[in-house]
């Protein structure tokens, strides 16, 4: 069947699609295109008969095939009987665009058989890694527990379909679950605990607990774990036993990868490349600051909006007051003006404020978001130096210590069956060390794959920073607007 598209009928889904299939426009996997079929929420019938009119019989899908296949889609979706005439004798402005259902799988697909065409490279962009997941974490506004009170969160993922409650021991038991489990992976710090707790604290910490959980749940490898699923879906009583119970046992990733053997020649040449840990150490000290100095515009605008309201509530109070008029004589006038400009100091209230709100969601949980990201690198990067390095200087000890002992005993004259047990744990104390060298291989391979994660992330900045000038440029422009317009209509009532 050969249709031509003609570049004004392909709708923009057509195209957005075949970029969520395809790396850099290149043709698609098959599995990739059976996967994007699941979502379209036909019969298998139709899928069939869909895969045998667009889909080629042997090879690679391509930009073509795919366009067919939505475009039939679409149709079926309307409820067409499908054919090659359909293809053929179309005559309208632009094909029809299908209803799919969440293209997640799709995305993940890809990245899985990225990564596993090339180990060595990560694969994923930022728009891969938000296409994951998407959670939510929020606050039960009543409190749990007879005497001491604890706080629960409500955990929504748009992945599983899922809504759980959740307290605070919860995320530290998954915490302590996936540092066992990864150990070379970037595990983000989880936020601090307090016994006497305010509602500021709370939500700064739910905030926190929200940026952490959307991390692990995104992370290309980690989110594939069960005890992500476990804990996005469970609804038992008993959570916390099970969770333990269940996977406190589970091997380290090391002990179930398939590419921990030959980790080594999967490492760049140029070992700085591994961790570039100047760059991330500044890259932290530079979104520490502008999340600092967010955080302040934020305080700013909030405290200028209570400012703002109170100083209405005043004129409010004033507006109402009957002053005679053989003491003032304008006073009605000026009665007017006040309320007006109450009214119009209540709106640059509510302004500042919406301002506010906004640059905490579109900006400072952004940046947060970035600086656990790379903080959470810093802290793999020093937890490896203080654990394995420390492992295989203190296993090449104790083999100096064995080869050491069979020296003196060989010179002392000791007898044979001391000197042939020596050599066994010798034997045992290389292989210690040889399953060392491997786990330090696969550790650094998996910290230059955490790197490349790291600056998926670091994409956003730009994003970041044009809200963060989109949003203080509009809000100045705003209320210098509004101050102008409430001066000059006060004067007005004044001068009348």
């Amino acid at each position: 069947m050969s249709t031509h598209f003609a570049e004004g009928s392909i709708p923009l889904l057509y195209r957005e699609i075949f970029d969520i299939c395809s790396n850099n426009g290149d043709p698609i996997n098959r599995d990739i295109y059976e996967c994007l079929l699941k979502q379209c929420n036909l019969e298998p019938n139709q899928l069939k008969f869909i895969w045998d009119l667009a889909g080629p019989p042997q090879g690679v899908i391509t930009r073509t095939n795919l366009y067919k296949t939505l475009a039939l889609v679409a149709w079926a979706q309307q409820g067409k009987i499908l054919s090659e005439k359909l293809l053929e004798n179309f005559s309208g402005k632009e094909y029809p665009s299908p209803a799919l259902s969440d293209l997640s799988p799709v995305r993940n697909l890809k990245c899985k058989i990225s990564l596993k065409s090339d180990p060595s490279k990560l694969g994923f962009k930022y728009i891969d890694i938000t296409q994951v997941d998407s959670i939510t974490v929020e606050l039960v506004p009543e409190k749990k527990g007879l005497f001491l009170k604890h706080s629960e969160y409500l955990v929504t993922s748009r992945r599983f379909n899922s809504r759980v409650t959740r307290r605070y021991n919860d995320f530290v038991i998954l915490n302590d679950l996936l540092l066992n489990r990864f150990p070379y992976r970037i595990i983000p710090r989880l936020p601090p605990k307090r016994i006497v707790s305010d509602s500021q604290f709370l939500e700064v910490r739910r905030r926190a607990l929200q940026r952490w959980l959307t991390l692990v749940c995104r992370h290309p490898t980690v989110c594939h774990d069960a005890t992500i699923s476990f804990f996005l879906t469970d609804e038992s009583v008993e959570f916390q036993s099970r969770i333990r119970d269940i996977f406190r046992r589970a091997p380290d990733e090391f002990m179930t990868s398939d590419v921990a053997a030959n980790a080594k020649s999967l490492l760049p040449v140029d070992y700085a490349e591994i961790t570039n840990r100047d760059q991330i150490r500044t890259l932290i000290q530079v979104i520490s600051r502008l999340k600092f100095l967010a955080k302040e515009d934020i305080e700013r605008q909030s405290s200028y909006a209570k400012d703002s309201e109170d100083l209405a509530s005043v004129l409010k109070t004033l507006s109402v007051l009957n002053i005679d008029h053989t003491y003032i004589e304008k006073w009605s006038h000026i009665q007017r003006g006040l309320t007006i400009i109450s009214q119009e100091l209540h709106a640059v209230a509510n302004k500042s404020q919406q301002h506010a709100s906004v640059e905490q969601i579109t900006v400072s949980e952004r940046l947060g978001l970035l600086l656990d990201v790379l903080v959470s690198h810093k802290d793999l990067c020093e937890r490896l130096e203080k654990g394995l390095v420390n492992d295989h200087q203190a296993a090449l000890s104790k083999m100096l210590s064995l080869k050491k002992r069979k020296i003196q005993g060989a010179l002392k004259g000791t007898d044979v069956e001391s000197i042939v047990k020596l050599e066994e744990k010798m034997l045992a104390q290389e292989n210690v060390i040889s399953n060392i060298e491997l786990r330090s291989d696969f550790s650094l391979y998996c910290v230059h794959m955490e790197t490349q994660l790291v600056y998926a992330y670091v994409e956003t900045l730009p994003s970041i920073l044009n809200s963060l000038m989109t949003l203080k440029v509009r809000s100045h422009t705003e209320v210098i607007l509004m101050h102008y317009l409430k001066i000059n209509r006060y004067e007005i009532y004044l001068l009348s």
